[in-house]
């Protein structure tokens, strides 16, 4: 203010010795200055209108600032804009070669794996404890199966960045892929000690807890988690999947929506539509996957659940109808015949249960245990169907992909049985109880069997 009052003084006393045309002159002199500086001042407030008009403006202001380029590039990968990040990142680093940050970031950019190990080499020659560095550098070692070199970088990375929350989680699924829980545990242990406001560290931990058996203190570290971060749905979710697998199911569904306010995400609605379909809810399961569907149409699993959900509710010919739709955009998909199969099955059309089932087992199946189920579904239709040889002949293959298949072996014993060949009836009906020695059913058709065998012999 007291600039101002002084230039209307000097400019007041200006005008009283120049004249009146000089004044006037003055004057008007004066208005294009005012008018010229508040254009400027226009100009230079739409700057401020948004951080990217700021960052525009430095690189304009100083074009040969490395440090510029540098954060203009971290906000345009932010706002995943990759490519024009790796321009002002590979400008960066052409004005100061020796900016290890904008190596390290630029790796994280690269599509291809040997470019970006370069980069984070190059970081780490120029800045041996740049701690982000031996992070990326350790999970691309990891991924690619050099576990010992990736242990080594991941474990520099926590010791020159101890407040880095992600090298702890890294380290410590290292160490649990590796079956070396008790160091997993201490890792975990170690990052949320040094890390006490990282929720995605509560929530990886409570991951590990849920695969270690310790589901009690998992629910605790995803509650952390939540408490930490009141967004966290992928907390909200896994804290529902564990109340789920405890059959606490109303407390399941809580969480679950909690999770949807957050975010309408389909890794929210799929376990929510399991949910009703489970607990017989269905039609609040097809309203949850036809959302699922509309956000993500090309998925395949989730017309297949809407599928699912449709037979269970009785609505089989609209079932049918989107499942022929999923196989004629993908034709490999082995649960859309299972699932057409039982559609059949239930009308009692079992020729076409079958052909479905062949159609199934025609696919490029790398699976044992899923080949092992289609013949075990393919032996029950012949069961169905009266034709006891060919049933037979599709649980032998059965058991042979998966030994451990107690219902095959009971119902050969059950198609022996009916045929009169009770001792190999009995031989199966053995098998099948010392995989379910707990099974009331075997025990009655043993006991069948006895009264058969006992009756024989009387005779």
């Amino acid at each position: 203010m007291g600039y101002c009052i002084l230039v209307v003084h000097g400019l007041n006393r200006l005008c009283a010795v120049v004249g009146r045309w000089g004044a006037a002159a003055l004057t008007v002199s004066m208005l294009l200055l005012l008018l010229l500086f508040s254009w400027k001042t226009v100009q230079q407030n739409e700057i401020w209108l948004s951080r990217e008009a700021l960052f525009r403006s430095g690189i304009q202001t100083l074009p040969h600032n490395a440090k510029v380029h540098y954060n203009y590039a971290n906000f345009l990968k932010d706002r995943g804009r990759n490519q024009e990040a790796i321009h002002h990142y590979k400008t960066a680093l052409r004005l100061y070669p020796r900016h290890a940050s904008a190596m390290n970031n630029l790796g994280t950019l690269t599509r291809h794996p040997e470019e970006a190990e370069r980069y984070y080499r190059r970081a780490l020659d120029i800045n041996l404890q740049h701690n982000r560095a031996l992070f990326n550098l350790g999970n691309l070692l990891k991924s690619h199966g050099k576990e010992e070199e990736a242990e080594l970088m991941l474990r520099d990375s926590i010791r020159f960045g101890p407040q880095f929350a992600d090298a702890y989680s890294s380290l410590a699924s290292l160490y649990a892929e590796q079956k070396r829980f008790a160091e997993a545990n201490e890792t975990y242990l170690q990052g949320i000690e040094n890390c006490p406001d990282s929720s995605d560290l509560h929530n990886n931990y409570g991951v590990f807890l849920v695969d270690t058996g310790d589901g009690e203190r998992a629910a605790e570290h995803y509650q952390q988690a939540v408490r930490l971060k009141p967004a966290h749905y992928v907390a909200m979710v896994n804290l529902g999947r564990l109340l789920r697998s405890a059959n606490d199911n109303k407390e399941a569904e809580s969480w679950y929506k909690r999770a949807l306010l957050v975010t309408r995400k389909v890794d929210i609605l799929t376990p929510l539509g399991a949910l009703y379909y489970n607990t017989g809810r269905y039609e609040e399961a097809l309203q949850v996957y036809r959302e699922a569907a509309a956000l993500q149409p090309d998925s395949t699993d989730v017309w297949l659940a809407l599928a699912q959900v449709l037979a269970m509710a009785g609505r089989s010919k609209e079932a049918e109808k989107m499942t022929m739709g999923i196989i004629s955009k993908s034709s490999s998909c082995i649960e859309c015949y299972r699932l057409l199969s039982a559609i059949y099955s239930k009308r009692g059309n079992h020729t076409e249960a079958l052909d479905s089932l062949d159609l199934a087992l025609q696919q490029n199946l790398a699976d044992a245990g899923v080949k092992a189920e289609l013949h075990f579904s393919k032996g029950n239709q012949l069961r169905e169907m009266n034709q006891l040889n060919q049933a037979f002949e599709s649980y032998k293959l059965a058991v042979e992909l998966n030994p451990d298949q107690s219902q095959a072996w009971m119902n050969m014993g059950g198609i022996q049985h009916i045929k009169g060949d009770y001792a190999a009836a009995r031989m199966y009906y053995e098998r099948a109880l010392l995989l379910t020695p707990g099974s009331k059913l075997l025990k009655e058709n043993l006991a069948k069997l006895d009264r058969l065998e006992k009756k024989l012999h009387g005779r």
